[in-house]
């Protein structure tokens, strides 16, 4: 399985509205208080938390929109389909 990110690609990412977010998402989140990036595999809105995994199929947990802090919108250049939508947008 090819992963969605390989090493030394550039992404850009940008502040996310949890509450946008859908399973297939790539974001930028804190496990284990180191920030990476994750796929979104689930999405619990009641609970206002998120299903992190890696694209080989490896499940690494819930957490929480508050350790979510942004969303991929590009990956060398190309648009990942749906994240500009999901932005966080200021007053």
């Amino acid at each position: 399985m090819v992963p969605l990110i390989r090493g030394r690609q550039q992404v850009v990412v940008a502040p996310v509205d949890p509450s946008k977010l859908e399973v297939g998402d790539i974001v930028l989140a804190r496990v284990a208080g180191t920030v990476y990036l994750h796929l979104v595999s689930a999405v619990d809105a009641a609970r206002k938390r998120v299903q992190i995994s890696n694209n080989r199929g490896r499940t690494n947990g819930w957490t929480s929109h508050d350790r979510v802090f942004g969303i991929c919108v590009t990956v060398d250049g190309a648009a990942r389909p749906g994240a500009a939508g999901k932005k966080l947008t200021t007053a």
